[in-house]
């Protein structure tokens, strides 16, 4: 037992609002230089959708993650045989056109145009050429249209559904529509680094993060193609690749990221996990259905006297194996079953969990009325908005019972909650519910607590790193974030 330590997340998706903050975070803090404009480390889509790139899920056409006959694991983008004829034309690589034409306006004409009857407008002009140009795409192109036929429509998730259930979910009465932050996963399996001809990708062994050495990278962008959630970005100024760093300059000094630190809905938690890594590649090559069970097994107990013990053999300090005891990740994905991992088909194991949404019933118009669907308080999972087999495409590789079942044990921590708070739900009801949904009293108040009222020191237990003193005795670290970042006092130039 090979047991390591990874820095983990949890999104709360039903309490994503959607404003954004997240990404302006990110982007202030680290995306505002000269090639970065297209690169939004953090992004926040409407689903349905089309995400950022263009149908970034689409592994047909951008051959990202793993794929697997069972007995060996390959990546989709690359192979020993393709890397040298692609290295300098990679055919599964986003173009320009799947982000979008950086663009500024052209505010001079705001304030010297002649006087006249018309108002003075300022004119998009492209970033990368200067002329101006139509605007076609943006970051969050398709925000908030959930029954739009130009970009919902167009969600490769949609392809599990029947024709009558897409229908379904563009009636105006049902129409369906929820947020999905992403940022990269930090994932246990990176294809990018895997990727990589020049080795400038790896991940930090004290705890997992994913990062690219700016000295090293030559530019091949097998990185970008490699990944499947395309959180790999190059940066046409310096000609090296970049990507999120989780903020581990902040979380260095016990800070959380940017976006985690931003968040207004409160629905980002972050913690350590304790998992083994010597049982990773029997995972990966399990079937699509059994895969979300497979990750959730690499995930240790911290609390097991055996696994502390190897932990130790393995060099994970004390400190760090007390933090993974406390971490609202290791509740949310492994003892609660909540937190489910974004396609985990890909073979990459994301340790970026999601608690499904728990979306509203579905109306149904009468005439000039809008009346609900359901007779009982809650209505079952089943009558939700979105199709289950939709959500099992995200959130569960196609297996439907994992969102089922995390679906069924928020909405009975509803119904027990009512009963507690206001009285119209009866304990024999609430019991029942608890009973269906395979959840405890104490369980159900436990995940009350951590979802509504958790306070900072809930959401974000960062283990101990103890680097910042050794990065004082260098430079400042005000100047050193300023200046280059990434572990690096000079700024990256072109090889």
């Amino acid at each position: 037992m090979d047991v390591r330590s990874q820095i983990s997340m949890v999104f709360h998706l039903d309490k994503c609002i959607g404003c954004h903050t997240c990404s302006i975070a990110c982007k202030n803090v680290w995306t505002d230089r000269e090639g970065t404009d297209y690169m939004w480390w953090n992004n926040v889509e409407t689903k349905p959708g089309t995400g950022y790139p263009t149908k970034w899920e689409d592994q047909e056409a951008y051959k990202g993650g793993w794929k697997s006959d069972g007995k060996e694991l390959e990546l989709r983008s690359t192979s020993k045989k393709k890397i040298v004829p692609n290295i300098f034309h990679n055919p599964s690589m986003p173009s320009m056109d799947d982000y979008y034409e950086p663009w500024t306006y052209d505010y001079k004409e705001l304030f010297n145009a002649p006087e006249g009857d018309d108002q003075p407008t300022a004119r998009p002009i492209s970033m990368i050429t200067g002329d101006p140009i139509e605007i076609q795409a943006g970051p969050n192109w398709d925000d908030d249209l959930g029954g739009s036929k130009v970009y919902a429509a167009n969600d490769p998730n949609l392809s599990v559904l029947s024709d009558q259930q897409r229908q379904q979910m563009q009636a105006i009465e049902r129409l369906v529509m929820f947020y999905l932050p992403r940022i990269c996963n930090h994932c246990l399996n990176p294809s990018c680094v895997a990727s990589c001809p020049s080795g400038a990708m790896y991940k930090r062994g004290e705890d997992g993060i994913v990062l690219i050495n700016q000295d090293r990278c030559r530019a091949w962008r097998a990185c970008v193609s490699a990944c499947p959630y395309k959180k790999t970005y190059y940066n046409w100024s310096t000609g090296k690749s970049e990507k999120c760093i989780l903020c581990f300059p902040r979380l260095e000094s016990g800070q959380a990221p940017a976006c985690f630190h931003s968040c207004v809905g409160r629905i980002r938690y972050l913690g350590n996990v304790l998992y083994d890594a010597d049982a990773m590649r029997a995972a990966a090559l399990r079937p699509d259905n059994e895969l979300v069970d497979a990750q959730r097994e690499l995930i240790l107990d911290p609390n097991d006297p055996a696994v502390v013990e190897a932990a130790l053999r393995s060099g994970v300090s004390e400190n760090v194996i007390d933090s993974a005891r406390r971490s609202p990740v290791y509740r949310f994905a492994k003892e609660w079953k909540l937190g489910l991992p974004l396609h985990v088909e890909y073979r990459t194991f994301p340790m970026l969990f999601y608690v499904p949404p728990l979306l509203p019933v579905m109306s149904v118009s009468d005439g000039a009325l809008v009346r609900s669907d359901v007779d009982a308080l809650f209505a079952d999972i089943e009558k939700a908005r979105a199709p289950i087999e939709y959500m099992g495409k995200l959130f569960g590789a196609g297996n439907s019972g994992k969102v089922r079942y995390a679906l069924r044990k928020q909405l009975a921590v509803r119904i027990w909650r009512r009963h507690v708070t206001v009285g119209d739900v009866t304990a024999e009801a609430a019991s029942k519910a608890l009973l269906e949904a395979d959840c405890t009293v104490e369980q159900a108040d436990a995940i009350y607590r951590l979802s509504t009222l958790a306070t900072w020191e809930d959401r974000f237990v960062i283990p101990p790193f103890q680097r910042e003193a050794a990065m004082e005795m260098m430079v400042d670290p005000h100047e050193h974030r300023a200046g280059a970042g990434f572990g690096f006092r000079e700024a990256p130039r072109r090889s």
